[in-house]
C-alpha cells in the first residue's frame, strides 16, 4: 500500500505512524511543507493520505504562513475523498478533512496539552475498527481547535475537555483530533518549540507539566493506533 504523509513544521513528526508502515512494508512518501514542498496535484500515487498537526488554522492564509496553502491541501484531501482513497487527520488534518467537506473548524472548549482520557462512545463501542480501544483510554493531547461536523459526521470519542476527539466522516476517512501518534520524542520535539505557549498555559485545567509528558509511556495509544490502522486498511 501506498501512504503518503503530509508534515507540516520541522518539530512535528509522524510519531508512531512511521513505525506503524515500514513494519508493514507500506511504501511510504512525504510532504514536508515547511520546507515549501507542495502537496500532490492528485491523489494518483497514493492509496492513504494521512495529514498530521500544525500550529495553523485551516483559515490560515498564505499572507500569515507563506509554505502553508490550506486551500491546496483542502483540495487534496477532497479528490481523495471522492476518489475513494483512505484519508486520516491528525489535529490540524481532522480540521482540514472537515473544512475540505464544508464543516467549519470549532474552537475547542478548553485548551488540552499532555495526556488526559478520551471516552468511547456508543457508536465507538460498537465499531469493529475502535472496539479494541477500551474506554477510557489515555491518549496524547495538542490542541486549541476541533474538527467540524458535516450532517453524517459520526462523534467517536470525547474527553472532559472537547467533545470532538474522534470523528468519522465515512467509512475510508476520519479525523483524530487528539495524538495517538505521539512517542516520547515526538513530544520532545513539541516541548522545544512551546515554551512560551506552554508558559501561557499554566493554570489551566488540561495542561500537564513538562516532566510529566517527558515521563509518560506512550506505547499503549501507540498499540491501539495500530490496530485502528491495520483494521482500517486491510
Amino acid at each position: 500500500m501506498r501512504v503518503h504523509f503530509v508534515i507540516h513544521e520541522s518539530f512535528e513528526s509522524a510519531g508512531a505512524y512511521l513505525p506503524w508502515a515500514e513494519s508493514r512494508g507500506h511504501e511510504i512518501s512525504w510532504t514536508h511543507v515547511y520546507n515549501h514542498e507542495r502537496v500532490p496535484a492528485n491523489a494518483d500515487g497514493f492509496d492513504m493520505l494521512v495529514v498530521f498537526g500544525g500550529p495553523q488554522s485551516p483559515r490560515t492564509t498564505l499572507a500569515e504562513c507563506a509554505y502553508f496553502d490550506s486551500k491546496a491541501e483542502q483540495q487534496l484531501i477532497r479528490q481523495a475523498i471522492d476518489a475513494g482513497r483512505t484519508v486520516v487527520g491528525i489535529c490540524l488534518g481532522s480540521q482540514l478533512i472537515g473544512e475540505a467537506l464544508g464543516a467549519a473548524v470549532g474552537q475547542s472548549p478548553e485548551k488540552e496539552i499532555g495526556h488526559y482520557p478520551i471516552t468511547l462512545t456508543e457508536a465507538a463501542l460498537q465499531h469493529p475498527l475502535f472496539n479494541h480501544f477500551g474506554s477510557p483510554l489515555t491518549v496524547g493531547h495538542w490542541h486549541n481547535d476541533m474538527p467540524g461536523l458535516t450532517d453524517s459526521t459520526v462523534v467517536l470519542a470525547t474527553s472532559a475537555g472537547c467533545p470532538r476527539q474522534i470523528v468519522q466522516y465515512t467509512d475510508k476517512v476520519y479525523g483524530f483530533q487528539c495524538h495517538m501518534e505521539f512517542t516520547a520524542d515526538a513530544v520532545e520535539g513539541l516541548i522545544q518549540h512551546s515554551q512560551q505557549e506552554l508558559d501561557e498555559a499554566k493554570g489551566k485545567p488540561y495542561i500537564r507539566s513538562v516532566d510529566e509528558m517527558r515521563a509518560y509511556d506512550y506505547r499503549e495509544m501507540n498499540e491501539k493506533l495500530w490496530g485502528f490502522l491495520d483494521k482500517l486498511t486491510q
